[in-house]
């Protein structure tokens, strides 16, 4: 049954009551358009699908020959490809809390200026301000049912266990299912722990430092070797295990405090049972669908694939020729089967606006032993934590409306994963709010034809508090230059990674900057493989100094707000820990509770 539609509402956005612009398979900034008339739908729904740390390479779509993915594939041939879609961070919290609001996450507090990048704990006290809007409350004030099945990584708690101040619930969604948190080795039980290792190591460490100390003091003093007092040894036997409780709590019980599932604001498996995480989230997907098929609905499916530990089910395990991770994009590409699947049956096609992306680019620091557990980002340098080279931020970006968006389209402006954020608002009658900055633009004009340039002059690339890179797309002419501040080191130095550290650093001894900046033409010089220079770009003077110009004014809208990424909000706090049971007894699950 097809819900009836009766609000024009893309007639007042484009200016024309029943024709839509419709632009050919590689229309660029000088391709032709013919006009194709089409009904004017309004109050879409939305189905809105983000992968997690999948490479733009990783894809048909986007080039990759060797891991098969028809079902994005297909939306891409039925739909709009983003060809320069940017994320607005390099790494899960910041990028994912741009994508909600639409804002820069320096503007709210989701950007860090310590080394954890991103949240570290569910009992942590920092995450999205209760202040910010996303696009989840604005639709459903505008009569939207609103759900999130998947990941948050956002926060849960700000001042006790059940304030849920941070929770999908208190920004915008009525329904909530997956986890608050994000994907870990710890998950699966690994002796890879992928939890700040290097933190642990050194904290393993300083603790046999002092078992050893303590062993040798009680030896000396059985031996009398050396004169030392009983209440000594026992005194630092004593701040040795206070000292060993103090991180083991946390770091040694990841799997239980971090590694949850939740259905609104009850825990349902405590720690989560991995095989049937992927089922009971596509199962809980479409059950919504199903539901909400007579009325307007907004589904974000936050996808835990491909993060690692790359939980892959049997039946898709072996089946690629790129290892474990290559199964496991080829079943998160059937996941997307099945969720087109559904829309189509339910005959919702026609009136459902689809967008398929990643949060960032591919991880490519993640392997065991010789075996690739990280993303390809095709031609483009740097990776999952590089806040300013390509491959950190640009990532597949696929927009499907049938009838009222051009199939098989290809736009090649800069656009960003913020852009959604106003292109949904406006889409389903709401207003973006006023009160703040707002860095995303409609994607609207750009989707149907009636504007060939994006509204993005300049995009801010920041690696968390940092700005590490601008890009400047010139309004006349479409060149798109680039300029890099800051860019991390790599270890080892040709590698393109920072594999000795795990994850490439924002600022310190892991960072070289440049002055005057690193400046790439990305029109001619996608892969930034040729640095220009004075002597070798004569614009080099002048789009230096335009690009200062536009970081001053930029700066100049940034206020100060609370760091929800701070080292204490970052930090385990035990009264902070969503728990099923009686804390410290964590332990449920949904089909068989205990």
């Amino acid at each position: 049954m097809t819900r009836a539609i009766s609000h024009p509402l893309l007639s007042q956005i484009s200016g024309f009551s029943t024709c839509l612009i419709l632009a050919p398979a590689h229309w660029g900034p000088r391709g032709a358009a013919c006009r194709t008339c089409v009904s004017n739908p309004s109050k879409p729904n939305f189905l809105l699908i983000l992968a997690d740390d999948l490479g733009i390479g990783d894809l048909g779509c986007y080039g990759n020959d060797t891991i098969r993915t028809p079902n994005i594939d297909g939306l891409a041939k039925d739909g709009v490809r983003l060809t320069q879609h940017i994320a607005a961070a390099a790494v899960c919290t910041p990028s994912r809390a741009a994508f909600l609001t639409g804002r820069y996450p320096i503007r709210s507090g989701m950007a860090s200026s310590t080394e954890r990048q991103v949240l570290f704990w569910n009992g942590g006290s920092g995450g999205l301000p209760p202040n910010e809007t996303t696009f989840a409350r604005i639709l459903h004030q505008q009569g939207y049912s609103t759900a999130l099945v998947g990941k948050w990584h956002l926060g849960v708690n700000c001042k006790t266990r059940h304030d849920h101040c941070h929770h999908p619930l208190n920004h915008g969604f009525d329904h909530f299912y997956g986890m608050p948190f994000t994907l870990l080795n710890e998950c699966q039980g690994s002796d890879d722990p992928e939890l700040a290792k290097s933190l642990q190591d050194t904290y393993w460490f300083y603790t046999q430092m002092i078992i050893l100390a303590v062993f040798t003091l009680v030896v000396g003093k059985l031996a009398n070797l050396f004169p030392v007092k009983w209440k000594i040894i026992i005194c630092l036997a004593i701040c040795g295990l206070l000292y060993f409780i103090s991180w083991f709590s946390s770091y040694g019980f990841t799997k239980y405090w971090n590694c949850i599932l939740m259905r609104n604001h009850d825990i349902t498996e405590q720690p989560m049972n991995l095989q049937k995480t992927t089922s009971n989230m596509l199962k809980e997907a479409i059950a919504f669908i199903e539901r909400n098929k007579h009325r307007p609905f907004l589904l974000f499916v936050s996808l835990l694939h491909v993060h690692t530990p790359l939980i892959t089910t049997e039946k898709f395990q072996g089946r690629s020729r790129h290892g474990l991770y290559g199964d496991n994009v080829e079943e998160m590409d059937w996941m997307v089967g099945r969720l087109l699947d559904v829309i189509d049956k339910e005959d919702l096609k026609n009136i459902t606006f689809i967008y398929f992306a990643s949060d960032h680019g591919g991880f490519l620091e993640a392997h065991r032993g010789n075996s690739q557990l990280g993303g390809w980002n095709g031609i483009y340098k740097g990776g999952k934590g590089m806040g300013g080279w390509e491959g950190g931020i640009r990532v597949p970006g696929i927009v499907r409306w049938p009838g009222v968006l051009p199939a098989g389209t290809v736009i090649d402006e800069p656009t960003s994963l913020m852009d959604i954020y106003p292109t949904v608002i406006q889409l389903a009658g709401g207003t973006v709010p006023q009160d703040r900055v707002t860095d995303g633009h409609t994607l609207l004009p750009l989707l149907q034809g009636t504007e060939q340039h994006s509204r993005h002059e300049f995009l801010f690339h920041y690696c968390g508090v940092f700005l590490h890179a601008v890009r400047w797309h010139q309004k006349h002419g479409g060149t798109v230059w680039k300029a890099h501040y800051a860019t991390p080191v790599f270890q080892p130095e040709a590698s393109g990674a920072c594999f000795r550290r795990g994850i490439c650093p924002c600022f310190g001894d892991g960072v070289i900057h440049h002055d005057p900046p690193l400046l790439f033409n990305l029109s001619q010089d996608p892969s930034e493989a040729n640095p220009l220079s004075a002597d070798t770009e004569p614009l080099f003077d002048t789009v230096v100094r335009r690009m200062r110009g536009a970081v001053e004014e930029h700066r100049k809208t940034l206020t100060p707000v609370p760091q929800q990424l701070s080292p204490y909000n970052n930090i385990w706090k035990p009264w902070l820990q969503p728990c099923c049971g009686t804390f410290p007894f964590c332990w449920c699950n949904e089909n068989n509770k205990t």
